[in-house]
């Protein structure tokens, strides 16, 4: 199947968790880019980004997703980035945290991608990236166990999603990264980590390629390399 592209100036971007990290550099770089741009939080108040249209959202709230459509409702990409970590394992950790990670990580974005997917389409095409990680492939780590089963299937289900809104003039993109220099990784050592404004250029710069797969680090590279043959 042929890439669809799209152009991103002139483009209407909801941003979920443009509030810090990644979505903050997405959001930034995609106004600088010429987009509009929705930044989406669970406290729109948190989103101080010039030229950034704050967006009330919760990803886990399926009421908080149709109203954030409905007033997006000019929206020709949808960036599902909104993430969380909460380090529990599958068969000892605690439930209402594997609950969170899957709503947060697959349920969410899901949702978001129904409720967007008309809006996008009525306004001639466009584009989804789902945020993905390396983990979508590495399922051993205990402490990250509820994240990475939940990214894992957040990865199925964007495959799935790109193959149903192709005939609709809409492109779904998967980045996948490593540790980022952000507030969740402030624990790890700094050498091991990669700077999100370089994460966000790659990721837009494949959204306007339309690829179906963007891999912004050498890490997650090989990782994928080395299980896919």
């Amino acid at each position: 199947m042929e890439d669809i592209g799209m152009e991103l100036s002139g483009a209407v971007a909801v941003v979920t968790g443009s509030n810090r990290g990644l979505g903050r550099e997405l959001a930034t770089q995609l106004v600088a880019r010429g987009a509009k741009v929705y930044g989406a939080a669970r406290r729109p108040e948190t989103v101080d980004l010039p030229g950034v249209v704050p967006l009330k959202l919760d990803v886990t709230d399926p009421e908080s997703v149709l109203e954030a459509a409905r007033v997006a409702s000019d929206a020709t990409l949808l960036i599902n980035n909104a993430g969380v970590s909460t380090h529990t394992a599958l068969v000892s950790g605690d439930w209402d945290n594997i609950q969170l990670e899957l709503d947060t990580h697959l349920v969410g974005p899901l949702r978001l991608v129904r409720a967007f997917a008309p809006v996008i389409e009525a306004n001639g095409g466009g584009g989804v990236l789902n945020v993905g990680s390396v983990l979508s492939w590495v399922h051993h780590l205990e402490a990250y166990a509820a994240y990475s089963t939940a990214k894992a299937a957040a990865w199925a289900m964007t495959n799935a999603v790109r193959a149903e809104l192709a005939p609709r003039g809409i492109a779904v993109s998967s980045l996948h990264v490593g540790y980022m220099d952000t507030d969740m990784a402030d624990y790890v050592e700094p050498d091991q980590k990669t700077d999100p404004a370089g994460v966000a250029k790659q990721a837009l710069d494949g959204v306007a390629a339309g690829a179906d797969e963007i891999l912004a680090d050498d890490f997650t590279r090989e990782t994928r390399s080395s299980i896919f043959q």
